[in-house]
């Protein structure tokens, strides 16, 4: 989903405020997510290429099992190199005085905090589901 007009506004303030306050962090961050993906697009044309040599591979062979490997492999690397890597949580905790990162706790379930009253179709039904689940209903 896409952002509003105005949390474009505020996330753009936040990123102004970083670089104003720890001009060295904010680079590294940034180079840092930049290397990641450059990494997993190159990974991803590299599987890819080697997808296609395996279903080449398996024509010339006559061997269809080899071709689906090279399909998956294929369809793999496109997803690498084409879907942009998540950030985990990981990466949240505090900055030390000399710009390194000390990590913070981590979360100890996936679940996300409380979610908006009303909101789209989608949202109430899963909200009605998470209910349901924590009921012990199913």
């Amino acid at each position: 989903m896409p952002l509003s007009e105005h949390e474009q506004r505020v996330l753009e303030q936040m990123e102004q405020a970083l670089y104003a306050e720890d001009p060295r962090f904010a680079k590294q961050v940034g180079k840092s997510q930049a290397r990641v993906q450059r990494n997993r697009a190159g990974l991803g044309v590299v599987l890819a290429i080697v997808g296609l040599g395996l279903v080449l591979l398996a024509v010339w062979f006559q061997q269809i099992w080899i071709g689906g490997l090279g399909f998956g492999a294929m369809v793999i690397g496109g997803y690498l190199a084409f879907t942009p890597a998540k950030s985990g949580g990981s990466a949240i905790g505090a900055v030390r005085p000399d710009g390194s990162v000390k990590p913070g706790p981590q979360k100890a379930s996936g679940k996300q905090g409380p979610r908006r009253a009303g909101g789209s179709f989608m949202n109430r039904l899963e909200e009605r589901w998470d209910k349901r689940r924590g009921q012990g209903g199913l």
